[in-house]
């Protein structure tokens, strides 16, 4: 029985998600004295990997995770996204997400949701309990509603993200002073409303993990300087996750999950000066930083990460590829992307997905016609600047993968195996109770017997 265990008679069962923002399984099952917390979740309750969504980046991931649907159904394919019938590009936000996030459906119960930190959910939505959005959002004092929400944060000094700025630097000390101090913050609070024990979902996500993991990540796997730095940040994570499961009631399931998991970065791969070196991409003169530059005689361009569309005629202003030629050009495009080798000869692309095969939906229109998922050590970049070699050195030591997310429920009766990201909100709804259809999601419950 937990610390703040209730008495609600036959009141519904409740869930609290923690999200682990990039978190590899293996990492934390290859170490369990260092994590033991984790351990005693994955040896007490159910663990695994699981994959994660094309494609793998947490701008798409979490509106899927929070919604059960692939990104054909959210309308949100990756940190930037294309407006239909031109060259503009946007930044998704939160009411670009066209599904039914999980704490909607929550609300529309008649159940109480608190939501905090979560990706791509600014600006933060009114109708439930309370929601503090997290990566994208400008400030506090613009990401938090109710106002006593707001006020308590910015008491504690609440912090919405890591200054991954410094973690460019050659030091990371500082980088690390501040992910640490952006996790302590983001624990007291979560604490903070998971005592006032008000709510039927409580819905949090730490993302400092996918930051740390992108500066250090290499330091980890391959024992570098600052491996013992990386590995004293997990260890305080799984002592907060420990903290946070002693405190559930035992009508509470706790379930922890990451988007994507995580490896180490060799090359970025700069792919539209690829294409414009192999005649598939140029642009109107020779001062170009936007998709809007390109020139007309393009035939397809890319989009991070790793997303690329065919320059169509009918679809996009200036397009120059017949439709009756779709097909064929887009398989030329595929072929040419499996055969690309790395530097040190490695195919960059563990496998090239075409849309129909990755996306269903109601949002076809600015869907890519082409994602490409590397293997590991590659991060596939895609600006407008040129001027760069096609495989070039960055700051970051670490890159998404698509395989190798983590996913913890706390009861022995979940089944996580050959299991993904779309899984995650038909088991919370579930685990709660709710009602629902097994044709309303992508992915399904992993509790159901």
């Amino acid at each position: 029985m937990g610390l703040f265990d209730r008495l609600r008679g036959e009141s519904d069962p409740r869930v609290v998600f923690l999200g682990i923002d990039g978190v590899p399984f293996s990492l934390l099952d290859e170490h369990p004295d260092e994590f033991p917390n984790f351990a005693a979740l994955a040896d007490e309750g159910s663990a695994g990997p699981i994959d994660s969504i094309v494609p793998p980046e947490s701008s798409a991931c979490w509106p899927s995770l929070t919604t059960g649907v692939n990104p054909g159904e959210t309308g949100v394919y990756g940190f930037q996204d294309r407006e239909i019938g031109t060259y503009d590009t946007y930044v998704p936000m939160g009411r670009d997400v066209q599904a039914t996030r999980i704490w909607d459906r929550v609300a529309n119960d008649g159940r109480d949701a608190t939501v905090m930190n979560v990706p791509v959910t600014f600006p933060p939505q009114r109708n439930v309990q309370r929601m503090v959005s997290g990566f994208l959002s400008p400030s506090v004092e613009k990401a938090a509603y109710p106002d006593d929400l707001r006020e308590y944060l910015e008491s504690i000094d609440y912090k919405i993200d890591a200054d991954v700025k410094q973690g460019h630097e050659e030091d990371k000390g500082p980088f690390m002073d501040d992910a640490h101090e952006t996790l302590d913050r983001r624990y007291e609070a979560f604490t903070n409303y998971l005592e006032q024990d008000d709510w039927d979902l409580f819905f949090g996500v730490f993302m400092t993990t996918d930051r740390v993991n992108h500066f250090l990540f290499e330091d980890y796997e391959r024992d570098g300087p600052n491996k013992e730095a990386f590995m004293e940040f997990y260890r305080q994570l799984d002592e907060y996750v420990g903290n946070i499961r002693g405190m559930l009631s035992d009508d509470t399931t706790l379930v922890v999950a990451s988007d994507h998991g995580f490896t180490s970065l060799d090359y970025e791969v700069h792919l539209n000066e690829w294409l414009e070196q192999e005649d598939w991409l140029s642009y109107r003169d020779d001062e170009h930083e936007e998709l809007g530059d390109i020139a007309d005689d393009t035939r397809a361009y890319s989009l991070i990460p790793g997303r690329f569309y065919i320059n169509l005629e009918n679809r996009e202003p200036r397009g120059s590829v017949p439709e009756d030629e779709y097909e064929s050009v887009r398989a030329e495009l595929k072929e040419e992307l499996e055969a690309l080798e790395g530097p040190d000869g490695r195919k960059v692309c563990e496998r090239v997905v075409e849309k129909q095969q990755a996306f269903r939906g109601d949002h076809d229109d600015i869907a890519p016609d082409l994602v490409a998922i590397p293997n590991h050590g590659f991060d596939l970049k895609a600006g407008f600047t040129g001027g760069s070699d096609v495989f070039a050195d960055g700051p970051r030591n670490g890159m998404h993968s698509f395989d190798n997310a983590s996913l913890f429920i706390d009861t022995p009766g979940a089944s996580i195996e050959d299991c993904d990201l779309l899984d995650i909100a038909p088991t919370i709804l579930d685990l709660m109770e709710l009602e629902f259809s097994r044709t309303e999601f992508d992915g399904a419950s992993l509790v159901r017997s």
